[in-house]
């Protein structure tokens, strides 16, 4: 369970093909960041949930299997990319963001950028078959990023556009000032919401 504050980003060191899963190498920024991780112990990646396998000084590596690959953009991830990280909740440590289980939903594409004089407007689409989980002003996380919905721009038969005001911390400490036009990022959305959005369905289907 996370709260979608990013504590840091990692840099990708190498990846290997093992068989139809890729086992990643990432060093984190933050010198240190490590101290507390072990072997066997969870980190989103992105926002996708994923177990450390192996840990060697300031580097650790987790392998992605086909599923996860196919459902997230960690398979469009290449040597040098940087990736949101974010070390499981505790549970006496405050909610700061919501609560974000690292279960990706569905993958989502930026639509563009636009800078302010000290904010970031970002913008993403992504499938109108997920409409129901999104709210004014709603949480979202994208690549594992608390945020809020600013502004629900468009919605067609196809696609979901909305906005999202980046402030410059966020933009400072996560992979977003990396982004552009096009790129693939993880979506999940607000686990509440899911869930009201099932209680209403079986009530429909009664």
């Amino acid at each position: 369970m996370f709260t979608g504050i990013v504590t840091d980003m990692g840099k990708i060191l190498k990846m290997q093909n093992i068989g139809d899963s890729i086992k990643f190498t990432v060093r984190p920024t933050i010198k240190g960041y490590l101290k507390n991780v072990k072997k066997g112990s969870s980190i989103a990646i992105n926002g996708a949930c994923m177990t450390i396998t192996e840990k060697k000084g300031d580097t650790f590596a987790f392998t992605t299997v086909h599923e996860s690959l196919s459902k997230t953009n960690l398979g469009d991830l290449k040597i040098g990319s940087y990736v949101n990280l974010e070390k499981p909740m505790q549970i006496n440590s405050t909610i700061d963001g919501h609560i974000v289980q690292g279960h990706v939903d569905t993958t989502g594409y930026v639509h563009k950028i636009i800078k302010l004089k000290d904010s970031w407007e970002y913008y993403f689409t992504f499938p109108a078959t997920f409409r129901d989980n999104i709210i004014y002003v709603g949480s979202i996380a994208i690549n594992g990023v608390s945020l809020t919905i600013a502004q629900i721009i468009k919605e067609t038969k196809k696609e979901i556009l909305i906005k999202i005001a980046i402030i410059p911390h966020t933009w400072k400490v996560t992979n977003f000032r990396y982004m552009k036009p096009g790129d693939r990022v993880n979506i999940e959305f607000d686990m509440l919401g899911k869930f009201v959005k099932r209680i209403l369905e079986n009530i429909k289907i009664k």
